[in-house]
């Protein structure tokens, strides 16, 4: 397999995490242990980290979602995902450098397939590790998803349907501790690359 850059970064993340591997870190990560293997669900596939690096839904992983996946075990902490009240990308810590690229990647790129979201919500949940979120956090949303790109990582999406006076519009918050989990450009990314998902699971590609 040629190594790409990112390939570079997984496995130089990987080497990091297995010199010194926590005793505990299938807790930290909310994970299955199988000797020095840890499986859990990531972006909606099936995830193994393992010391020669990372897989996703039984391939290997040489690009972006790797390291986003690597970061999260450097990263690992033992508190619980706590979800509510959700909070903002803006409202993490320094992300300001990164909030135009987030509404674009994430919450933009979704606009023109709300109506579509709305009609396959189920599939969309059951593919994610998703539920509706609690109705208090709906506010004046049309509908709603909460999602599990990462184990301790929540993405709550409030959709707002066209009509004959405003656009469709799409809001995406996070986890209330979600930067006990990881940096906050990687978290900017587990919002681009869940949407991503989003949109391959309606059939729709982007570049």
């Amino acid at each position: 397999m040629a190594e790409t850059s990112y390939r570079r970064i997984i496995l130089h993340n990987i080497d990091r995490l297995y010199m010194r591997l926590p005793g505990d870190l299938d807790e930290k990560l909310a994970a299955r242990r199988f000797g020095d293997d840890f499986h859990f669900d990531a972006f909606g596939e099936r995830c193994r980290i393992h010391p020669d690096g990372i897989s996703l839904g039984g391939l290997e992983e040489d690009g972006p979602r790797g390291v986003v996946v690597s970061l999260y075990a450097l990263h690992a902490a033992c508190e619980p995902c706590r979800h509510d009240p959700p909070v903002s990308f803006r409202d993490l810590p320094g992300s300001a450098p990164y909030v135009g690229a987030f509404k674009n990647r994430t919450e933009n790129v979704l606009m023109p397939f709300v109506e579509d979201i709305s009609e396959a919500r189920d599939r969309l949940m059951a593919g994610l590790c998703g539920e509706p979120a609690p109705e208090g956090i709906l506010n004046t949303a049309d509908f709603s998803l909460r999602l599990h790109p990462l184990p301790k990582v929540g993405l709550t999406y409030l959709f707002y349907m066209p009509d004959e006076d405003f656009p469709p519009s799409v809001t995406c918050l996070y986890s209330k501790n979600a930067h006990c989990f990881m940096p906050t450009d990687a978290l900017a990314d587990v919002g681009e690359y869940t949407s991503r998902r989003i949109l391959e699971l309606l059939g729709i590609l982007i570049e």
